[in-house]
């Protein structure tokens, strides 16, 4: 799940001159810092808060995680910089996973601070905010892809609902494309279904920057089909995505994990350059047969290292069936492969 030279582990942000997740207030432009915040994860060590400054206050993209050890060096690292808190007048969030919402809507609520999130992500805490919710609601999706066993597996802890002091509704819902006025700034805000329904991305094209959330990433490529409820075709919409953010000019990535990048569009070439090769190899592993996006994930190699699927932890294996999944429903949309639903889940065959 990764399509670049330069690994993750070793990146270092062009703004700070250190590795990209190192603590601090790091400024990218003039009037906008980069304030990297820990995830309670392996896979990533952080993700990227950017902190916009205007007359009548902050604008923040993204919110970070609601962790203790997160909102602690977020408002260290804004104390550095001369604001608190009550300071944060809005947060413009680029999709629903809990890494980017979770502490803007909390902070949100505390604080009086507008949370602005996509209207695609309004199932989603639908989903998350229904009293009658007890069971993790990636289970039914593993089954689709053929992962019976990683189901049963993720299942344990079910009964343990959500804490809904963090998944409450924001104050406002993108919808469609639109600018948006930043202090004497002018933002647009660009719908990119794909990771998430609802994903946006910001740019703000006079300064030639692109604050790009998961959709661009500089050194991993963003997990695909990990949404719920999923939709049909999630990896179309996310390469229907890239290529819209490729007609804008060339901007400066401001993502939410990695270092600080160049070019959008040279990114964006190898993202859709690195999910051309994944169809052809799905649609090559259907040739002894019919198989699932699980049963296809085994054929295929994982993260840079290109390990097999075995070597993945359980989680990673969960997300792997689902993306391979994600890569089967597009080569069906493509005419490529065709689908039917089984009790075994869905199972895909080559086209003749």
């Amino acid at each position: 799940m990764t399509s670049s030279s330069t690994p993750t582990a070793f990146a270092v942000s062009p703004d700070s001159g250190e590795h990209w997740s190192k603590e601090g207030a790091w400024k990218v432009a003039e009037g906008i810092h980069r304030i990297p915040l820990p995830l309670p994860m392996d896979g990533l060590k952080a993700i990227n808060v950017y902190v916009i400054e205007t007359d009548d206050g902050l604008t923040l993209i993204d919110g970070g995680w609601s962790i203790e050890v997160a909102r602690d060096l977020l408002e260290r690292c804004l104390l550095d910089v001369g604001y608190g808190f009550g300071d944060i007048k809005r947060f413009l969030v680029t999709h629903v996973h809990r890494d980017h919402f979770t502490l803007a809507t909390v902070l949100g609520h505390e604080y009086g601070a507008d949370v602005a999130l996509g209207l695609g992500e309004k199932p989603a805490l639908e989903l998350l905010n229904d009293p009658d919710l007890n069971r993790n609601p990636f289970i039914e999706v593993l089954r689709t892809a053929g992962a019976h066993e990683l189901a049963e597996l993720w299942a344990v802890g079910d009964g343990e609902g959500p804490d809904m002091s963090m998944w409450m509704f924001p104050d406002t819902w993108f919808e469609g494309d639109h600018e948006i006025a930043v202090g004497a700034r002018t933002i647009d805000a660009v719908h990119t279904p794909g990771h998430t329904p609802g994903h946006y991305v910001f740019a703000e094209k006079a300064a030639g920057l692109l604050f790009a959330g998961d959709h661009v990433l500089p050194t991993i490529t963003p997990s695909i089909g990990f949404t719920v409820p999923p939709t049909p075709d999630p990896l179309g919409d996310f390469m229907a995505s890239l290529t819209k953010v490729r007609a804008l000019p060339d901007l400066t990535i401001l993502p939410a994990h990695g270092p600080v990048a160049p070019s959008s569009h040279a990114r964006v070439d190898e993202l859709l350059a690195f999910h051309e090769r994944r169809l052809d190899l799905s649609l090559a592993a259907l040739a002894d047969g019919p198989a699932t996006g699980f049963t296809v994930a085994h054929e295929l190699g994982w993260t840079r290292h290109e390990k097999a699927y075995a070597e993945l932890d359980e989680f990673s294996q969960g997300m792997a069936a689902m993306e391979t999944k994600a890569h089967l429903e597009l080569l069906v949309a493509q005419g490529r492969a065709t689908r039917d639903d089984t009790a075994d889940g869905v199972l895909f065959t080559a086209a003749p």
